[in-house]
């Protein structure tokens, strides 16, 4: 039959996508309708979802199945909307209670709008404000500080801080734009007029850059992988996710044109005439920042005005997530530009088999691109040369407000993690004393206080229990107590849990009934840690539990039996 429900490489099959594609993959109109509707109204999301899906000519239940996944489109809003950060830097900021101060100075408690439909509260997980938290979004105004409640309540003007950004490697990399001043769309057009695809790809196979999103695979081996398979398309992974980091943000809104020009060389390297940057919902002034580049660009002539027109020279469009962690996870990002619910798929196949409407796709985040005109320009060895012979080049970590100087700072792969703590952030502001480290967000791990003496690498830390990450830095002192850390690092695991696996989407509910007791875990802990550990579908899933394990000997005895 003609209109039969294709199969999914490896037999399986996907509705949704086969019912999107089949008209046109008017599945990529449902985002933006959605949140166009989800704007106006403060009702559930059943009485207006499934309007929106029919009005773009897909089933009624596709609709009402993003609406419903997504934070941003199941939390009701008012005329006003608040979204008020509950991320680690933040937590770590007041213990965590900043969030039922701000539901009582509202008069609205989170997931809610008040009677009058006046006032709606959100609860989110980070806006990348972790150097001077707690933070909110008041419609798109940011506001941060300890005087938070005060700014919401109109009690003191709305202020928000830039970043504190630095340069510790003396010829900086992914900050050449924000602190040299340099532009980076010379190097592309020396290397769409001068340069083969084959040339790209070979300096940054010499340069030996792993993708900064966390997984760390080889960027030149990813991209070889989705030659001559079709036309191949590009995404720009902006969802960054991990509550401490900020480093995504920074460069978006500030060198936007440097993480384009990364994307159109990705997109050259890899013979692609589509990019697409996916920037989270959190980060609107980035959404902003990187349209008007993109509009420069094309009046430029540096990118092409549409996908028809493009060629070496891409067509490059920006689309916005709507409040979801484990949709920055490859193949959820897919899922959500798709217009579907934004959880993982299994893998093989891979995106660079088949992705975006099944076409080969290469997902690098914003961080990595924004290494690649560097590279381009100065060579892949000059790069090499950089970090460690294992892990190569230069990393921005991303500082939290305990610090005495937080911040954003560019240092090389290797440096120890000491020497960041102390020399690049000052120690912890007042001469507080430290207790623990998180890095790599809330999937990566916790270090002591006093082991800090490993290098910032991945492999370093993984022998410690923890992970690189997006490298987010976030500091705790001795007024949080290690309980409540645990529950915060197990609401975040159940609350983010896309369900898409029975490992993590039931792991993570129990992890947390059994943190809010009081006491060990107890017996089951153990086989249920180690099943989401080897079960679950991705990355999510088999770390929460490798995170609270080193949580637990970080703390030591105030944390007895969750270091299994």
């Amino acid at each position: 039959m003609a209109d039969r429900m294709p199969e999914e490489p490896g037999g399986t099959r996907d509705a949704f996508r086969a019912l999107a594609a089949r008209d046109g993959r008017r599945g990529g109109l449902l985002p933006s309708a959605l949140e166009r509707a989800r704007a106006g109204t403060a009702e559930e999301p059943e009485a207006w979802a499934p309007r929106v899906a029919s009005d773009v000519g897909l089933p009624a239940a596709t609709g009402l199945g993003a609406a419903t996944y997504y934070a941003d489109l199941a939390t009701p809003r008012g005329e006003r909307h608040v979204r008020v950060c509950t991320a680690t830097a933040c937590f770590a900021a007041g213990g965590g209670r900043h969030l039922g101060q701000v539901e009582e100075a509202l008069g609205v408690p989170a997931g809610r709008v008040d009677a009058e439909g006046r006032t709606s509260l959100q609860a989110v997980h980070c806006l990348g404000y972790c150097y001077a938290g707690p933070a909110a979004l008041d419609g798109r105004r940011p506001c941060a500080g300890p005087d938070l409640v005060d700014q919401l309540a109109g009690r003191t003007e709305p202020h928000a801080p830039g970043i504190p950004v630095a340069d510790s490697t003396g010829a900086p990399v992914l900050l050449a734009g924000i602190v040299a001043g340099e532009t980076a769309w010379g190097t592309w057009r020396h290397a769409v007029s001068r340069l083969r695809p084959e040339d790209v790809r070979e300096r940054i196979a010499a340069s030996g850059l792993r993708g900064r999103g966390g997984a760390g695979f080889p960027v030149a081996a990813k991209w070889s992988a989705a030659l001559g398979k079709g036309d191949v398309v590009v995404v720009a992974n902006g969802d960054e996710g991990d509550p401490g980091s900020y480093a995504d943000r920074l460069l978006m809104e500030e060198d936007p044109e440097r993480v384009l020009v990364g994307l159109a060389l990705a997109c050259l390297a890899c013979r692609a005439r589509r990019g697409t940057v996916l920037v989270r919902s959190e980060y609107p002034n980035a959404a902003v920042r990187l349209r008007r580049a993109v509009s420069r660009a094309i009046a430029a002539g540096d990118l092409a005005p549409s996908v028809h027109e493009a060629g070496p020279k891409p067509f490059v469009e920006i689309a916005e997530g709507a409040g979801s962690y484990v949709a920055g996870e490859e193949t959820a990002l897919i899922a959500r530009l798709e217009g579907g619910r934004g959880v993982a798929r299994p893998r093989p196949p891979y995106p660079t088999d088949h992705g975006l409407w099944d076409a080969p796709t290469v997902v690098n985040n914003a961080e990595t691109l924004a290494a690649v005109p560097w590279i381009v320009q100065h060579g892949g060895p000059a790069y090499a040369r950089r970090g460690t012979t294992d892990e190569t080049g230069t990393k921005l970590v991303c500082l939290s407000e305990r610090f005495a100087r937080p911040g954003a700072y560019e240092v090389e792969l290797g440096t120890p993690v000491r020497e960041i703590v102390t020399r690049i952030g000052g120690g912890l502001k007042e001469g507080r004393e430290l207790v623990a480290l998180q890095i790599g967000g809330p999937l990566g791990g916790f270090l002591a206080g006093d082991a800090l003496d490993v290098p910032l690498t991945s492999q370093a830390l993984a022998d410690r229990g923890a992970a690189l990450g997006h490298a987010g830095i976030v500091a705790f002192d001795a007024d949080v107590d290690p309980v409540e850390l645990l529950r915060h690092t197990w609401e975040f695991a159940a609350d983010e849990s896309c369900g898409a696996c029975s490992p993590c989407r039931v792991g993570s509910r129990r992890g947390l009934a059994l943190a809010r007791a009081e006491g060990a875990p107890g017996e089951t802990y153990e086989p249920m840690a180690r099943l989401m550990t080897e079960a679950s579908l991705c990355a999510f899933g088999r770390r929460v539990p490798l995170a609270v394990r080193s949580l637990a000997r970080a703390y030591g005895t105030a944390l007895a039996g969750w270091d299994r």
